[in-house]
């Protein structure tokens, strides 16, 4: 049978998850999108073959002829919407964060542990990219040794608002590499500093952050919103034995007027489509099924990259090295 699908948010991602669902997705229902903008739902429902536009998300997610959700709207509904989707048993792939604050993320947890099972699957997917999935394998089969380091950066042509400061940079772009970091080293932080260079104009400078695990490693994520060149996102993992680093993703060479060029892409996706399809497939699987995919990111992981954000963000403003502190992690998320 098919798992009729509300993707609730039609802006840049929702659109995106829509067309997923309706193109990539065998066995799946594009049913009903959903925005506060209904003209913009129907566009997007009209062009991919919903069967349903609609502006009312806690409507749609209750809805008798939708079996699964995806949150696409903006940060500030993905914790109560998701909540929504637990009242009504009803599993949901929630883009990141899951809230930027960390009680927000706590009571989604409590929400979800208070029913027994497994509803919300948080939409880190580079997890499911295949540079870090190939930079997992290389540590879990010892091919790198022990390892020590892990550098990471992660630039865009622009800021995406001019109000946009360094501290949103910690809290907006990196909880991809909080998250992605935490998923392939398999441990957790201790503590983290932050730092930021000085531009020769006004628009916000590259942040740095330093942090240390709980097992002894470091890890450096550099954040530049105005790199003006193009999308690049790079890490390399550092270990006793070796290392592995990723590629920028390019197709083709152009090789002219004695020089070589490739290209990069203006944003995040095209770069990582192949990773959402693969998330998307899996969230269907674990809507058909219950059983949450080993790869995925929960509601803790959720929480782990808001605390994370928050004490970056606190380190860039005070100039000093700050703890991670998490609660014990419930038994419900081991």
């Amino acid at each position: 049978m098919t798992t009729r699908i509300a993707v609730i948010g039609a802006g840049l991602m929702g659109a995106d998850h829509a067309r997923i669902v309706a193109e990539d997705l065998p066995g799946a229902t594009l049913q009903v999108v959903c925005d506060m903008d209904e003209a913009r739902a129907r566009a997007v429902a009209d062009e991919l073959g919903a069967a349903h536009a609609a502006s009312d998300p806690e409507a749609a997610i209750a809805r008798d002829d939708v079996d699964a959700v995806i949150i696409a709207s903006p940060d500030f509904t993905h914790a109560p919407l998701s909540r929504a989707c637990i009242a009504v048993g009803k599993p949901v792939l929630c883009e990141k964060p899951l809230s930027q604050q960390p009680d927000e993320c706590l009571a989604v947890m409590q929400a979800e542990e208070a029913t027994g099972r497994r509803f919300v699957m948080l939409g880190f997917m580079r997890r499911y990219d295949q540079s870090y999935v190939e930079m997992k394998a290389a540590l879990t089969s010892g091919q790198i040794g022990r390892p020590l380091m892990m550098h990471n950066f992660h630039r865009n042509v622009e800021t995406p608002a001019a109000d946009f400061t360094g501290a949103m940079a910690i809290t907006n772009s990196a909880p991809h590499e909080f998250d992605v970091v935490r998923h392939v080293l398999g441990c957790e932080y201790a503590s983290i500093t932050a730092h930021q260079p000085r531009r020769s104009d006004s628009r916000v400078a590259p942040v740095v952050m330093v942090l240390e695990t709980t097992d002894g490693q470091l890890v450096t994520i550099e954040v530049n919103n105005n790199a003006a060149y193009g999308y690049d996102v790079r890490a390399e993992l550092v270990g006793e034995a070796g290392s592995i680093a990723m590629n920028n993703v390019a197709y083709t060479r152009t090789d002219a007027k004695l020089a070589s060029a490739t290209r990069y892409d203006a944003d995040w996706r095209a770069r990582y489509h192949e990773a959402y399809v693969r998330q998307n497939r899996a969230f269907l699987t674990f809507a058909k099924t219950g059983s949450f995919p080993e790869i995925a990111s929960s509601c803790w992981d959720g929480y782990c990259a808001a605390i994370t954000a928050q004490a970056g963000a606190k380190a860039l403003e005070t100039g000093t090295r700050q703890p991670v502190t998490f609660i014990a992690k419930p038994e419900f998320y081991a």
